[in-house]
């Protein structure tokens, strides 16, 4: 009984911060949801004796990407009737794209257990540590997957950096084949100063 009220009164922790993050008006406040959220979802990781997944969620999540998140929303000058003018046009697609994911998170909830089942049954898990279990799992009968996931994160990763890259006016760039090319003479002088006279 203590545990069941342990793991819900978490769980709603979890879905509390995380309608935080999609409603809050200041980008800040949606970062420190996310962070709730995940520190939320460790200790829920905690009771399903995943202690691996929860370490992930804290040192990886909490600590490196929404502490990233946070600098890079606070460095940005964020115009907010601006940005709320874009995400308009794009309502109808995300009303579409939101459903399809919603249902076929149903789906996979309340029909399709067979994966469930043939995870449950891979000799894999026979591992009494999870993280030896964890390893096992997605370097055999999940791999495909795995290398997939990372596939789509550098494609996102590679539309953010298009996204993002734009030449502004008063901004120096990098070219790195001046740099390559300059020469010791092209920076330093050498100046041969006699005794006793300053510069």
């Amino acid at each position: 009984m203590y545990y069941s009220l342990l793991f819900y009164t978490f769980s709603l922790f979890v879905i509390l911060s995380s309608i935080g993050v999609i409603t809050s008006k200041n980008p800040v406040y949606c970062v420190l949801y996310l962070i709730l959220s995940f520190i939320n979802s460790a200790i829920l990781f905690l009771f399903l004796n995943a202690e691996f997944l929860a370490m992930l969620l804290i040192v990886v999540y909490v600590g490196a990407v929404a502490v990233l998140f946070l600098f890079v929303v606070m460095m940005l000058n964020i115009n907010q009737e601006e940005t709320k003018s874009k995400l308009i046009k794009f309502k109808p697609l995300s009303i579409i794209l939101g459903t399809i994911i919603l249902i076929e998170f149903l789906y996979l909830l309340f029909l399709d257990n067979t994966t469930l089942v043939n995870l449950s049954n891979s000799s894999n898990l026979e591992q009494k540590n999870n993280t030896i279990s964890l390893g096992n799992i997605i370097y055999t009968d999940f791999a495909l997957l795995f290398q997939m996931c990372g596939v789509i994160l550098l494609v996102a990763m590679i539309g953010a950096i298009v996204l993002t890259l734009r030449n502004r006016p008063g901004v120096r760039k990098q070219i790195v084949k001046n740099q390559i090319d300059t020469k010791k003479s092209d920076v330093i002088e050498v100046v041969r100063v006699n005794n006793n006279e300053g510069a």
